[in-house]
């Protein structure tokens, strides 16, 4: 008898614990919900495999519209082509969870400037759900029954950086981007942005704590960050390429810097100027907008909620 009583206690605390579990992934669904994970290429390897599982069993509940792929879906030297074996061994046969079928949109990060970029463009014509629009485009998720709407604006980040550009034997495809024509298209398309929401999402970050060079952060300010200011219905700008969690949030901008953790492999981090939240874990994160509220949730390697984001108009 004693067993039995041991058993059913273990048994409601299990449905407890689940119950817990779906309430809290419940309140955090918006109108519109959309997963980012980053970094992601190490065959399964260290924390890839367990974390797409975790994305899978979160999708359940929340119910994505799709998953954003901030870069370096393949290290170390990108992809050969549309069907090199790394596409199932990097994406395909790891992401493979129903609730992950799903809509991905890419960035190119620069890793994947160590191989064929294009062909990170052109797996679009293999696979259902690779759903790139180009080296930068952007995309418009709209609630109709709530009147929410979210523009996404994806951004090609590695020619922005002077180092991409000149080591042509390690980048071959950077120094041959326009840089001026990108940076014009976001500007026009950051103006011509009228949604509730907009967040822009490329691979490397504006501001970050980090042991990699800094001329690629002052690059980025140098480049990016005047367009991103110029316009206020910008209210966040999200990235990978440091592997870990970092919100940042500097004086007088009212745009949020987040960078989302690896997905597969994290590196240690602390506080620098504007930090307001970071961690080391591996992990993605959640984004979800209603009407009136725009938040990000990172997601460390348990599932927990490790810190929130919120935007309200």
């Amino acid at each position: 008898m004693a067993a039995i009583a041991t058993t059913a206690l273990v048994l409601l605390f299990a449905l407890s614990s689940s119950a817990q579990t779906s309430s809290k992934l419940k309140s955090m669904k918006g109108d519109i919900n959309v997963f980012m994970a980053n970094d992601l290429g190490r065959n399964g390897y260290y924390e890839q495999r367990p974390i797409a599982r975790l994305m899978g069993e979160m999708a359940e509940v929340i119910g994505p519209e799709c998953v954003v792929a901030a870069g370096d879906v393949h290290h170390f030297n990108g992809v050969a082509s549309t069907s090199d074996p790394l596409w199932m061994t990097n994406f395909e046969s790891i992401y493979d969870h129903p609730e992950l079928m799903i809509d991905w949109f890419p960035v190119l990060g620069n890793h994947e400037y160590r191989g064929n970029t294009q062909a990170c463009i052109d797996y679009r014509t293999v696979s259902r759900r690779w759903m790139s629009g180009g080296r930068y485009y952007s995309r418009l998720f709209r609630d109709e029954e709530k009147n929410v709407s979210l523009r996404i604006v994806f951004i090609d980040t590695t020619p922005l950086i002077t180092r991409y550009r000149t080591e042509s034997d390690l980048y071959p495809d950077a120094s041959r981007q326009d840089i001026d024509a990108q940076l014009a298209w976001i500007d026009s398309t950051l103006t011509a942005a009228t949604e509730d929401w907009v967040i822009v999402i490329g691979h490397h970050p504006v501001y970050a704590q980090t042991t990699k060079a800094e001329y690629e952060r002052t690059d980025m300010q140098q480049r990016l960050l005047p367009i991103l200011r110029r316009h206020p219905n910008v209210s966040m700008y999200a990235c990978g390429h440091i592997h870990n969690f970092q919100h940042i949030r500097m004086p007088g901008d009212a745009i949020e810097y987040v960078v989302n953790s690896s997905a597969s492999l994290a590196r240690k981090v602390k506080p620098t100027i504007g930090t307001v939240f970071c961690s080391s874990a591996p992990g993605f994160s959640v984004i979800s907008a209603t009407k009136d509220k725009l938040s990000l949730y990172m997601i460390d390697n348990t599932g927990t909620v490790i810190h929130e984001i919120t935007k309200r108009h």
